[in-house]
């Protein structure tokens, strides 16, 4: 008998080998099926929990070390009694490391962050670049540790998506699963930032893949509650501010007043986001008049940091504690208002020097302090009327916030989660809706679809605007030997003319040759070097190019309502 079990046996386990060598050719070739697919959102969410968990450990942990600070929460009060010289120096020496990190490991010397995690979605099938990531994770690790005046979240986000674009380029996902892999990456990681199960998932959808489309609902919840269950594993089921007792709405009389500081919150985010871009814009400018090396370029921004630091030692490092103090009404009018100009002035110089980060938390303390501020007079105007003044401080964090991500569903209920304060929803929802209109008139929608549109990346704008730019003209055109036939000599005259088109160069470019010169054929060449004339390869029909159009419309108007 027991010798008849043993092959028996045997040949159960060799079936279920070669069973699972099958499944996963058939998940490696194939894709993954649906309840494939949500076994792995759970593994990226987690790993992307625990990605953002170590980067946090990481920053508090160096920041001991850096600072001698036994709570890196209090880092601010901390510093006031150290060295004025450990406060400038850290800052320099931080940007040194960070320059060149950067200028080792990445090809243009820029931190990677949300804004190209955007740019993953939409054009590069929910992949980005993982050299640089790493790379760009490590300098802002270092950035945030050292004296620089940004959030941890922007890194964070990316450093989830580099590992959904490994994890997708594992198992070769199409572009759908990749942008749900992507979606879920980043929920994990905003959830476990936050402490934000629902935030997390609807940041993923209205930011990152910018659809609320219902087949990848599922697989994000799945990965953002992961990434929740890992932060309180490890900090508990709390939340990351902590408000006064009183914080209600006293009368529906007041909500007027929230109406007017979204309008001004809307302002102060939009000078806000312009102030970063004009002093990327002058640190670029001072680079190239001057001639400085692009790995110096951090270090002296942190001897400007250092050198505020010395007197405001609020702009180190993320700014929670000065945050945890607007929206506790700890601070006084003069104090709210010149630490919000220095929060601004400061996150400006971090990102222009390229020290890295993200704009996040940066948003979160300028609009605690600018609704503290708001509040205060508010209620010194008029006090019979009027409720607590950190209650404007609350509105305030999320008005601004929310107008420079752009993101006014996710961000109105990350502060709700981030505070535990369900009951002042009314005043926070009314600043939050007017801030994100006026700000997104004024830039365009947010700052990372900004930062984007700065380097000629249209996705501002919709499908209908990004689309063409991700077919190259070599993939669509006519070959000479096309079956239909070309008029070689007719697309010689028009190359003698002037009018033709690089292989490599995309529809983007292709598509206003056609309106312009009213052609249905332009020639398509391979540029030679030198003064050799242009090689013709084929044709590029209008045609052609609007059916491609078409096409992509249509998927993604698919993967949007599936």
């Amino acid at each position: 008998m027991q010798g008849e079990r043993q092959p028996f046996l045997r040949e159960q386990l060799s079936q279920a080998v070669t069973a699972a060598r099958g499944g996963w050719e058939v998940l490696r070739h194939k894709g993954p099926s649906q309840v494939q697919f949500w076994f792995i959102a759970l593994a990226v969410g987690i790993a992307a929990g625990f990605a953002a968990l170590f980067f946090r450990k990481g920053i508090d942990w160096l920041q001991r070390s850096i600072y001698g600070v036994e709570d890196p929460r209090m880092l601010h009060s901390f510093a006031e009694g150290l060295p004025w010289f450990l406060i400038l120096v850290v800052p320099i020496i931080g940007g040194l490391v960070v320059g060149l990190i950067l200028h080792w490991f990445t090809p243009d010397g820029r931190v990677r962050a949300v804004a190209d995690v955007i740019e993953g979605a939409a054009l590069a099938d929910g992949r980005v670049e993982q050299k640089a990531g790493l790379a760009s994770a490590l300098a802002s690790l270092i950035t945030l540790s050292s004296g620089g005046s940004t959030g941890r979240e922007g890194p964070v986000v990316h450093l989830a998506a580099v590992i959904s674009s490994r994890v997708s380029d594992w198992i070769r996902a199409d572009g759908i699963t990749g942008r749900d892999l992507l979606g879920c990456a980043v929920a994990a990681a905003v959830s476990a930032s936050f402490n934000a199960p629902i935030a997390g998932a609807l940041f993923a959808l209205e930011v990152v893949l910018r659809h609320f489309a219902v087949h990848a609902f599922a697989p994000i919840v799945i990965a953002s509650v992961a990434g929740t269950v890992i932060n309180r594993l490890e900090f508990g089921d709390m939340t990351e501010f902590h408000l006064g007792s009183d914080s209600a709405l006293q009368f529906y009389v007041e909500l007027p007043a929230f109406l007017i500081l979204g309008l001004l919150a809307g302002v102060i985010a939009a000078v806000f986001m312009r102030g970063v871009f004009w002093a990327d814009d002058l640190g670029t400018l001072v680079q190239r008049l001057t001639g400085i090396p692009r790995w110096l370029r951090p270090a002296l921004a942190g001897a400007l940091l250092g050198g505020i630091a010395i007197a405001f030692p609020h702009i180190i490092g993320v700014g929670y504690e000065t945050t945890s103090a607007a929206l506790t009404g700890q601070l006084l009018l003069h104090e709210a208002i010149v630490f919000a100009v220095l929060k601004v002035l400061a996150v400006g110089i971090t990102i222009a020097g390229r020290m890295g980060g993200g704009v996040f938390s940066p948003s979160l303390m300028i609009g605690a302090l600018t609704g503290l501020a708001f509040g205060l007079i508010a209620t010194g105007i008029f006090p019979d009327v009027s409720g607590s003044e950190t209650l404007y401080a609350l509105a305030g964090m999320g008005a601004v916030a929310a107008a420079v991500l752009g993101a006014p569903i996710s961000t109105t209920l990350i502060v709700f989660e981030l505070t535990g304060d369900w009951q002042t929803g009314l005043a926070v929802m009314v600043s939050v809706s007017l801030s994100t209109a006026v700000a997104s008139r004024m830039v365009d929608r947010s700052f990372f679809l900004t930062q984007l549109e700065r380097r000629n990346i249209h996705l501002a704008a919709g499908p209908q605007a990004y689309l063409l730019s991700m077919f190259r003209v070599g993939k669509v055109m006519r070959p000479l030997d096309d079956a239909r036939g070309l008029d070689s000599e007719a697309l010689l005259t028009l190359i003698e003319q002037g009018i033709y088109l690089d292989r490599n160069a995309t529809l983007e470019r292709a598509m206003p040759i056609f309106e312009r010169t009213g052609l249905d054929i332009i020639p398509v060449v391979t540029l030679a070097p030198g003064d050799a004339p242009p090689a013709l390869d084929g044709a590029l029909y209008q045609v052609d190019a609007l059916k491609a159009y078409n096409r992509a419309l249509a998927a993604t108007a698919a993967e949007e309502h599936s």
